[in-house]
């Protein structure tokens, strides 16, 4: 018998912040330029993209300020913590946020980092433009009313 397959993949790190702080408009998976203690951290489900935030470096696109903690088991040969990781994204969509972060008012905002079915790291990020105050009070009021309405339903039958 073979390795049992994953079913789902893993989520390991989630920006719940982004969706609340930024509209967005474009969403990518990237893989991510990882060492071998960094996976094996990732995989105890230990990492924190909250203020993370992608930008280019060299015609590259990388991930900064992730915090992925030392791997305990890898003493000497450990990685940094808040190191910049390499994005692996195809060279067109390369490009693409390339020329739509040099155009500005666009930031990359990572959303969610996870395992795919294969078992390999990914990251979703998204292209987001920051929401003034009124447009978060308005998401907050639409939210509030969403779930006044599903109460009010569950309890009519």
């Amino acid at each position: 018998m073979g390795a049992a397959k994953l079913s789902a993949s893993k989520t390991v790190a989630e920006n719940r912040r982004a969706r609340f702080d930024y509209s967005l408009d474009e969403v990518y998976d990237a893989g991510l330029a990882l060492l071998g203690s960094e996976v094996k951290s990732l995989r105890t489900g230990r990492a924190n993209i909250q203020d993370a935030y992608a930008a280019e470096e060299n015609g590259k696109i990388m991930l900064i300020n992730c915090y992925i903690p030392e791997y305990p088991g890898a003493n000497r040969f450990n990685h940094e913590p808040r190191r910049a990781r390499a994005l692996l994204l195809k060279r067109k969509e390369i490009s693409k946020l390339l020329g739509s972060l040099k155009r500005g008012g666009v930031t990359l905002v990572p959303l969610t980092l996870y395992f795919n079915e294969r078992g390999l790291a990914k990251l979703k990020i998204a292209l987001a433009r920051g929401k003034k105050l009124h447009d978060k009070r308005e998401t907050e009021k639409e939210r509030d009313w969403n779930r006044e309405k599903q109460r009010l339903l569950r309890e009519k039958g």
